[in-house]
């Protein structure tokens, strides 16, 4: 039976212009500008109004001259949309030069028209780019510079465009230069709220991609903590049992029986759990399976199969018993489990008796293991030990307390509190034996 979801149908939607090819946007410049100066300049001859940026006002025909499109205003008009190009890669470059050819234009007195569109996409390009100071202190004195030349050079209004001259360009007026400056600010302004909203959607893309690697790797480390508990445990228990087998096998073969009897239940048990935690890791298209595979009401197999192993196992659950959260139930078990398991690996010779108690609180569950062995440093301190570590983050995934160490009198002894709510939110704290 598949598993796959239903397929829900997904809205079409224009992709963002930064993802649009890049001659897109230089294309549809180019026939814009063209044609759009073609019909402003048709406009103008036809006596309509024409209203450029430096224009007077008023109303009826234009007050200024117009000088008709030719070869080299055409190839302008194209230049600046061709120099688009380039806007990617060399943003400061094509900001310069596509001013440089829109002052050029307008320096020839050619029609009116959406001549400067190409110098305001290279102002959003160069601004979303990074090159904020190039855009504003650039397009300020390249303002400044084109009007300073035209307050030299230029001519009356009314003479713009006017034949014999190489550039027929009208003088500033207060008006137009108010019109030019409140333009290139709202271009400058635009792009910098564009460029606002591209950092905040690139931080939080980052911040989803950083979540879903902590929780990836929160997720292979409680994997590592599973794996590690149920081979640790099981293959101990195997070891004793193979052990007790081979010394007995002759001497008493009942009980070299007993033995390997132990060592096929342990082995059936630590192959199940680890099918279930290797079928989450294999899961693909689906959610992985997120409850425990043991908890408390395995308890008595646990401790049976360390009797079983030669470990005298004593028990004690005080308190109301009643259902755990799932993380604390599965924690609970496991730190009795991987006790149990040092214990039989690390307690030494001799007769052992392991002393494991349960205690339910009103908002807290308290963990103890202890034993009469003759102890070992802890198991953090050996390079290759993992099991204290796996206990004590297990306890502060849950916002509860772990403390480890060697008993007065010979011994050690475990002692975990797990808080009794469903917030897994928490930080790890340890206290000292013996203290709190």
């Amino acid at each position: 039976m598949s598993t796959s979801p239903p397929h829900v149908p997904v809205r079409a939607h224009w992709p963002r212009p930064g993802l649009w090819p890049v001659w897109v946007v230089p294309l549809f410049l180019a026939l814009f500008q063209v044609f759009g100066t073609m019909a402003a300049q048709h406009s103008g001859e036809r006596g309509e109004r024409g209203g450029g940026p430096w224009s007077h006002g008023g109303g009826g025909p234009p007050d200024y001259g117009i000088k008709e499109l030719d070869g080299l205003g055409i190839a302008l008009l194209l230049a600046g949309p061709a120099l688009l190009l380039l806007r990617r890669r060399h943003p400061a470059f094509t900001l310069v030069a596509t001013g440089l050819v829109t002052g050029l234009y307008f320096l020839r007195g050619y029609t009116y028209g959406p001549a400067p569109f190409a110098a305001g996409v290279a102002m959003l390009a160069a601004v979303t780019a990074g090159h904020r100071l190039l855009a504003w202190a650039g397009t300020g004195a390249a303002l400044a510079a084109f009007f300073g030349i035209t307050a030299v050079i230029g001519i009356p209004l009314e003479r713009r465009g006017e034949a014999g001259r190489l550039f027929p360009v009208e003088e500033p007026t207060l008006p137009g230069t108010a019109f030019v400056l409140g333009w290139a600010l709202v271009v400058l302004v635009t792009a910098e709220l564009l460029r606002m909203r591209a950092q905040k959607a690139a931080e939080a893309a980052r911040t989803r991609a950083e979540e879903e690697r902590r929780q990836a790797s929160e997720e292979r480390l409680r994997m590592a903590r599973e794996l590690h508990d149920v081979l640790a445990h099981n293959i101990s228990m195997i070891n004793v049992q193979a052990g007790v087998a081979l010394h007995l096998m002759d001497d008493d073969p009942e009980q070299a029986r007993t033995a390997l009897a132990a060592i096929k239940e342990a082995s059936k048990e630590a192959l199940t759990e680890m099918r279930g935690v290797i079928g989450a890791l294999r899961a693909q298209g689906e959610s992985a399976p997120r409850s425990p595979t043991a908890g408390l009401a395995r308890l008595e197999d646990l401790l049976a199969r360390a009797r079983s192993a030669g470990l005298q196992v004593e028990a004690e659950i005080t308190g109301d018993r009643r259902p755990l959260h799932a993380g604390t139930d599965l924690a609970a078990f496991r730190i009795v489990q991987e006790s149990l398991t040092n214990v039989t690996r690390h307690a030494g010779s001799g007769p052992v008796t392991a002393r494991v108690r349960i205690a339910y609180g009103e908002h807290e569950i308290e963990v103890r293991v202890e034993d009469d062995g003759r102890g070992v440093p802890l198991l953090d301190d050996h390079p290759g030990g993992s099991g204290i570590r796996g206990m004590r983050e297990r306890a502060a995934a849950l916002g509860g307390t772990f403390a480890a160490g060697p008993r007065t009198g010979g011994g050690f002894q475990v002692r975990a509190t797990l808080p009794l709510t469903d917030d897994l939110a928490g930080t790890e704290a340890e206290t000292p034996l013996g203290k709190g």
